[in-house]
């Protein structure tokens, strides 16, 4: 039976579904109003890293509510925004980097980025400067600047998206970009990256990583890790562009920062960045109501801290090293299993049809419900599905996982089969 909600991205014949309506969470666990509790295998939306109902985040956030309910960085600061700033600074590098703006989501930080990269260059004199590169397959929001980078096909064209100062390269082949940089290289203000490919889980290669970064040294772009998902430990250090040979100019934190609590970002940059803007006095015109707040910093702060005493980064290198067995033995063991791909705790599996062939994507979410009947929530991806399990997971919800995706897939691969049986003999 429908209800006043309009959920997201949620087709309307499944509006009102008492097993998709969550109640409450805690661990790894999800309740939901049909009475089941299922496993968690994608951290809420990517963000609960530590899990539900850590208590140091909710009572930092509640104490927060309580001494400043609301404080704000529009034409104004507060002591908890510095605080927070601090902090991620100190996470991500103080070497590198020296000033925070918040945000409320990644896509809107973003936006922000892409704002940020073409006033800097503006004001460095280089008005031409405009064009923004992305990666086809990419997701980087739904915020009108942010769905315009985005390189999967959303439709863009449906909602009038803007997207004549973007262009989009194919990830990981060096030719292209390099081709695209030598042809336009002076207009090119920002290229904007996630270090592993949201929806198909693909990492960027050490090679194409090399050569972004020389060509942004040739050219004078910026470069920017779009670390909404990467971030907070997910990929096997706290911020996945920490490996690279040189740092990004611009990291855009959100899902992780405040382990899921708060509508949170933030974009991180050094301090050179902001030497225009200080040199000219020029104001960059960007301002969000409940960016910086003090419930949202409070939380940030309190995440971190949690990180630390969790010692989360080296649980999420544990946690991949027991996904690469795993996975390895579930391609090998599995028929419906083709591949997987991935890296740290945010892995994709490829499936395919009992016939062989690659699992059409519109067969996706039938898979999803497939899993979740068998006791687990995942994500859709690539001919397959996500899994992105809390850093915090055991050894022994990590084999419950695989296992119920396993009975899931198995689940709908029968379905698919009497169906084409009924199919036959009608």
């Amino acid at each position: 039976m429908p209800t006043e909600l309009w959920p997201s991205l949620l087709e309307p014949a499944l509006h009102g579904a008492d097993d998709l309506c969550a109640v409450s969470a805690d661990g790894v666990r999800i309740r939901f109003l049909d009475g089941r509790e299922l496993l968690c295998g994608v951290s809420g939306l990517w963000n609960a890293n530590l899990g539900y109902g850590n208590e140091a985040i909710a009572q930092a956030c509640a104490d927060a509510l309580r001494d400043a309910s609301y404080l704000s960085v529009f034409r104004y600061e507060n002591v908890y925004a510095r605080r927070a700033a601090r902090a991620l600074i100190e996470a991500a590098g103080a070497e590198h980097y020296g000033k925070v703006v918040f945000s409320t989501s990644g896509g809107a930080a973003n936006d922000l980025v892409m704002k940020l990269a073409r006033h800097y260059h503006a004001l460095r004199g280089d008005t031409t400067r405009k064009l923004v590169v992305g990666l086809r397959d990419s997701y980087h929001g739904l915020t009108f600047g942010g769905f315009a980078l985005t390189g999967e096909q959303l439709g863009q064209s449906v909602y009038g998206v803007d997207q004549r100062l973007v262009r989009h390269v194919t990830p990981n082949v060096g030719e292209e970009i390099d081709r695209l940089a030598a042809q336009q290289g002076d207009r090119i203000a920002a290229m904007v990256v996630e270090p592993v490919l949201g929806s198909g889980a693909v990492p960027l290669t050490p090679d194409y990583v090399r050569t972004l970064l020389e060509l942004r040294d040739r050219h004078g772009f910026l470069l920017v890790a779009d670390e909404v998902a990467t971030g907070f430990g997910r990929t096997g250090d706290f911020f996945a562009s920490q490996r690279w040979p040189a740092p990004p100019d611009l990291l855009i934190t959100s899902k992780g920062l405040t382990n899921g609590t708060q509508a949170a970002a933030a974009v991180l940059m050094p301090q050179a960045l902001a030497e225009p803007f200080e040199t000219a006095g020029d104001v960059f015109v960007h301002g969000e109501t409940q960016a910086g707040t003090p419930v949202t910093c409070a939380a940030i702060i309190a995440t971190l801290e949690e990180m630390r005493r969790l010692d989360a980064v080296a649980s999420a290198r544990r946690l991949s090293a027991l996904l690469d067995t795993a996975l390895e033995h579930l391609v090998a063991t599995e028929p419906l299993v083709s591949a997987t791909t991935g890296l740290g705790c945010f892995r994709s599996i490829r499936l395919r049809t009992p016939e062989g062939d690659p699992l059409p994507q519109h067969e996706v979410p039938r898979v999803v419900a497939a899993i979740r009947g068998a006791g687990a929530v995942v994500h859709p991806s690539v001919n397959g599905v996500q899994i992105l399990p809390a850093l915090t997971y055991t050894d022994d919800e990590l084999t419950e996982l695989l296992d119920r995706i396993r009975r899931g897939v198995r689940a709908h691969a029968q379905g698919r089969t009497a169906a084409d049986r009924e199919t036959e003999a009608v």
